[in-house]
């Protein structure tokens, strides 16, 4: 494969491009296209490439999808987005899982890509200890990575999909409230989420008595900005449950190398996330392995496109017939 090597990165939202100009390199050319505003892959890919990539026609891409893969096919979990990578008139794609391929940047993560977020300081990116990815965006990613003899191993998955870990009082009676709502099954994403948040807020509003008619909607970018009070303890919740849900992913996958947030949310509460009961709810998970959980990191991912990174890292490792290391 001859680079440039098409990478990208498509969300529910937005969809993220770049291009590859040599084996190792970091992408190039990135551009942010809106995944409203193009009928398909196919569309935004013609038009990164047009506006932003000289014309050029690669041989070789990395796309990596928010929503499960299948061999050639892809499917758009929170956008109207499906088909074949067939479709891309590209000779070799490859379809990662958009967590998978944020899963295999993570050792090439270090020093200002991160932020702590409560524990010891993120391991080196040559310590090979299973590490686990998950973040808030539009949906709720889980991705994990494992070591082998010949390198390392991304593991997708669809962990944002798992019962919501309501553990306080108020959180179960959020929970009885949304299912009371019309909501009958709540999952980790239908709160732990851009989308979710919302819902979240509705679910609080409820339980602190106001009618559902009376509620004002508002997005999950009003509610980060709001100093409302109703908003300010959406968030303080928010926080609290995604630190339970961080430490049952660590525990499910025995992180002990770390666990490493993303998504679009967090970067823009990055503070209220270090202040917050994020990391006590996330120690809380094994209150029977005294020391398990506290012993692992968990940092926040605040480096540009370091699912583009994974994906060109990815590239790299296929040209080359060597495991990724």
């Amino acid at each position: 494969m001859t680079p440039p090597w098409l990478v990208a990165d498509i969300g529910g939202t937005n969809a993220r491009f770049g291009l590859v100009t040599r084996p190792g390199g970091n992408p190039e050319s990135v551009a942010v296209l809106e995944v409203a505003q193009h009928q398909g892959l196919p569309d935004a890919v013609a038009a990164y490439l047009d506006q932003h990539g000289g014309g050029v026609r690669p041989e070789a891409a990395c796309l990596a999808i928010a929503g499960p893969v299948q061999d050639d096919r892809y499917q758009l979990t929170n956008a109207g987005w499906s088909g074949t990578v067939a479709e891309l008139g590209i000779p070799y794609v490859g379809l990662l899982n958009d967590f998978e391929a944020l899963a295999i940047s993570l050792p090439h993560l270090a020093g200002d890509d991160l932020v702590s977020l409560g524990g010891p300081a993120p391991l080196d990116g040559a310590v090979r200890k299973v590490r686990a990815v998950l973040g808030p965006g539009t949906g709720l990613g889980v991705a994990g990575l494992v070591p082998s003899d010949c390198g390392w191993i991304p593991v997708p998955g669809e962990g944002g999909h798992v019962a919501v870990p309501a553990v306080s009082d108020l959180e179960i009676e959020i929970v009885r409230a949304l299912r009371a709502d019309g909501l009958p099954y709540v999952d980790a994403e239908h709160l732990l989420s851009g989308t979710g948040l919302p819902r979240l807020r509705r679910g609080l509003a409820l339980v602190r008595g106001a009618s559902p008619e009376a509620i004002t909607p508002m997005t999950a970018s009003e509610i980060v900005a709001s100093g409302d009070p109703l908003a300010v303890e959406t968030i303080d919740v928010f926080l609290a449950l995604l630190g339970g849900f961080a430490g049952n992913v660590a525990l499910t996958l025995g992180a002990r190398g770390g666990v490493y947030l993303g998504g679009g949310v967090l970067p823009r509460i990055a503070g209220r996330a270090r202040d917050s009961a994020f990391r006590a709810r996330f120690e809380m998970t094994a209150s029977a392995l005294s020391g398990y959980v506290s012993a692992i990191a968990t940092s926040l991912i605040v480096a540009e496109q370091p699912a583009l990174t994974g994906a060109a890292a990815w590239l790299t490792q296929r040209a080359s017939n060597v495991e990724l290391v």
